[in-house]
């Protein structure tokens, strides 16, 4: 009979496989890489939209972004200074949901419960990113 504090045993054995980890950092880091790659094959769009979140000079903050979405991702990967990684994607994610998604400014509709699910979305990444960086300090201690 299994425990409540005890996991199945396939579900110890997907945790103790060794590319899991790989795997879930991909899966964590995979909207910023694919994020990167659109904005940086269509560069005009991606200044376009920082003209359209307000952000001055949009050539330079899209620049920016595209920076963080690769630079990021690829600290988590190759797990060195991970926890920079984890910590720009971070916050770039956080000032990105206040900007993105001010649900609080909206009227109530769809739009507003669009925007506050997406807001909501984008606090649990950053709860995945502080994770990640607990889980590699762990590992690293051990």
């Amino acid at each position: 009979m299994i425990r409540s504090q005890e996991n199945p045993r396939f579900v110890n054995a997907v945790l103790d496989w060794p590319p899991t980890a790989l795997i879930a950092r991909l899966a964590l880091v995979s909207a910023y890489l694919l994020g990167a790659a659109v904005k940086a094959s269509d560069f005009p769009g991606a200044v376009a939209e920082q003209v359209h979140f307000g952000m001055t000079p949009p050539a330079f903050w899209a620049v920016l972004t595209i920076a963080v979405e690769i630079v990021g991702p690829v600290l988590i990967l190759t797990r060195r200074w991970l926890w920079l990684g984890a910590g720009m994607l971070g916050v770039f994610t956080l000032l990105a949901a206040f900007k993105a998604n001010a649900f609080w400014a909206m009227a109530a509709g769809h739009d507003r419960f669009t925007a506050m699910n997406a807001f909501v979305e984008h606090i649990g990444l950053i709860g995945g990113f502080v994770l990640v960086a607990m889980l590699d300090r762990r590992e690293r201690a051990a």
